[in-house]
Formats: structure tokens, C-alpha cells, sequence
């Protein structure tokens, strides 16, 4: 009785928690899909709005997506090797490099931008390119990449599976490719889920890095909100829910398939 009453009051609970996130995005969905917000679904059902923003804000779309898997691309060739070698590192430092990884993420986006802007910012061709937004993408994203693969890497009891890989005649390159990478795979996904969803919804060091021709998504819905109709930033919140859930929902199907392989 006691177990069924508890059952009861934790389900309702979590209930009421998914409600309060849920209710105002379903909220802003449909915004920005009815003719007019004030007057509710009275004034009927429309797609003008989010084709007035495909029409408008399609490039911030486009550059959003090559942004994220640009960042992916990168935090992968970059993240894995760095989080083998604090893997195998013994020395002091490897533990200095593993926390000071984590700034990034403390410091505030707008004054990475700022120490971007300082250092580069002088570099007129690079400063108007989207490279230059890619650049404070990695920064911020890389640190959530490596801790992914290297908490993966800990538990999956490496060293033991190379030495015996090893005594076997494989090369590092065979090791690496072979051993390392099929069992840190979960650890690289779950990675890549955080990289892009982060990439694509990054907005603080974006905001401060862009120009005019190098708006992504969450600049061009933050100008949508501030400077069209309501029903018009309704309808950029629509199209980015369309594209960024079914994204996450194949990043963690291929984490439950690699882990099943596993």
C-alpha cells in the first residue's frame, strides 16, 4: 500500500514537472500557427508564418546546421585523442589539463567572445566568416566531448583490453582503431548528442561573434522576437523544435544500437 502510494505521488509529480516544461512550448507552437495569437484558434489555423520565416531566416538555418556538424567534426578528431591521452597519462599535469578544460564552460560566453574578438578580431577576412563562430563553438563545446569519452574510457577498462590486443601483435594504429574507438563509441555519441544540440542552440558567444551574413538560428529567432510579430518568432520556435528533435531523437537511437552491439 505504502509502495503504490508512493508510486502514485512520484508519477504525479513528474507529471506536473513535464507539464510545466512542456505547456509553454506547446503554447508557442501553436502561435505560430494560428492566424493570430490574441484571438486564439478562432482566427484559424495558417503556415503563413512559418513560411514568411523560411522565406526570411532560411540561411540562419542552413549556417546553424553547418555549424553544428562542422563543430561535431571537429570535437571528434580533437576530443578522442585528447581524452586517450589523459587516459593513459600518469604525470601531474594531465589532471591540471583535464580541469582547466572545464573553463570554457565556467566562464561566461560573452567574455570568451570578448577574448576572441581581442585576440582575432583584427583579422577582417576571418572575422567575417562563420570560421570565426566555429571557433568559439569548439571552444565551448570540446570540454563536453572529451569528459564524454574519457568517463567512458575509465570504466571500460582500456589499458587491460590494449595489453592483451598487444600480446597479440597489434600496432598502436590497429589498438586505437580496433580496441579504443568500438569501446568508447557510447561515450562518443553521447558526446556528439551534447556538441550538436549546444552548437545549434548557442547563442551568448554567437551573439557577440556574428555578423549581419553570419546570423545562425538563435540570433535570427532572438530578431524575429524582437523585431516581427510574435506569430513570426512562434514559427522560428516551431522550426527549430522540427529540427533539432528528430536529431536527438537518431543521435540516442545509435547510442542504444551501439550499446546493444556491445
Amino acid at each position: 500500500m505504502k509502495s503504490r502510494l508512493r508510486f502514485t505521488l512520484q508519477l504525479g509529480f513528474t507529471l506536473l514537472v513535464c507539464l510545466f516544461m512542456m505547456v509553454p512550448v506547446a503554447m508557442s507552437v501553436m502561435a505560430g500557427l494560428t492566424e493570430n495569437y490574441f484571438v486564439g484558434l478562432e482566427s484559424g489555423l495558417t503556415l503563413r508564418w512559418v513560411n514568411e520565416v523560411w522565406e526570411l531566416y532560411a540561411d540562419t538555418i542552413w549556417l546553424s546546421i553547418k555549424l553544428a556538424l562542422a563543430c561535431l567534426l571537429i570535437t571528434i578528431l580533437v576530443g578522442v585523442p585528447a581524452a586517450y591521452g589523459l587516459l593513459r597519462s600518469r604525470r601531474r599535469w594531465a589532471n591540471a589539463i583535464e580541469e582547466l578544460l572545464l573553463l570554457p564552460v565556467a566562464v561566461p560566453g560573452l567574455a570568451t567572445a570578448l577574448a576572441l574578438l581581442l585576440a582575432y578580431g583584427s583579422y577582417r577576412e576571418f572575422r567575417g566568416s562563420w570560421l570565426f563562430i566555429l571557433v568559439g563553438h569548439v571552444l565551448f563545446t570540446l570540454p563536453f566531448m572529451v569528459r564524454a569519452v574519457l568517463s567512458v574510457m575509465q570504466t571500460a577498462k582500456l589499458p587491460q583490453l590494449e595489453e592483451a590486443a598487444a600480446s597479440l601483435g597489434a600496432s598502436f594504429r590497429q589498438r586505437f582503431f580496433g580496441v579504443v574507438i568500438p569501446n568508447s563509441m557510447s561515450g562518443i555519441l553521447a558526446g556528439a548528442l551534447m556538441v550538436v544540440t549546444l552548437s545549434i542552440g548557442e547563442f551568448n558567444i554567437t551573439w557577440m561573434l556574428h555578423t549581419p551574413l553570419t546570423k545562425t538560428l538563435p540570433v535570427g529567432l532572438a530578431d524575429s522576437y524582437a523585431s516581427m510579430r510574435l506569430e513570426v518568432g512562434s514559427a522560428y520556435t516551431l522550426i527549430f523544435l522540427v529540427m533539432v528533435v528528430p536529431l536527438l531523437v537518431a543521435i540516442q537511437w545509435a547510442g542504444k544500437l551501439t550499446q546493444q552491439r556491445h
